[in-house]
């Protein structure tokens, strides 16, 4: 991590800033309506470090959080085998092209979580916005991707749909 960049963990004195943030990303890139409700109930468990985490970028106090991972803790739907479940990365727009490369940081933090936890990580882009670009950073970062996803008759934010 550079030198310039504080990743915690956020705590439930966090919770406005990081349901701003989440309700940010549902905005630019969710294929379907947020809840707040929902968000709420899958972010306040991980700031308790029940089932998960939410790593913030940005130091504790009155500066806003410049992005996020959340992942959480649990087992497919079709095995009692535990993994971590990258849920969101976000990086507000003003600073995805500044120094110390935050999703990336954010990529690397979630990797040493599932390396800590000994367990494996499930973590991808679902994205129809410079998607190219995120999928070479992740293989970068993870590998050959396992996979793909699709949307018929929707897209993420920014897209038309098609279908």
């Amino acid at each position: 991590m550079t030198p310039d960049l504080t990743i915690r963990l956020a705590t439930p004195d966090d919770m406005g800033d990081v349901m701003k943030l989440a309700v940010t990303a549902c905005k630019e890139n969710g294929f379907l309506n947020a809840s707040a409700a929902l968000l709420a109930k899958e972010i306040y468990p991980a700031l308790c470090q029940d089932h998960g985490l939410c790593a913030v970028i940005g130091p504790t106090g009155t500066q806003a959080i410049e992005g996020l991972v959340l992942i959480r803790i649990g087992n497919m739907w079709y095995s009692e085998n535990i993994v971590a479940e990258e849920r969101a990365i976000f990086v507000y727009p003003q600073f995805r092209s500044a120094k110390g490369g935050r999703a990336r940081q954010l990529c690397e933090y979630s990797k040493h979580v599932a390396d800590t936890l000994g367990i494996p990580l499930l973590i991808g882009v679902l994205s129809n916005t410079r998607t190219a670009g995120k999928v070479k950073m992740y293989e970068r970062l993870f590998g050959q991707p396992a996979g793909a996803f699709f949307l018929y008759g929707a897209a993420t934010r920014g897209t038309e749909v098609v279908g």
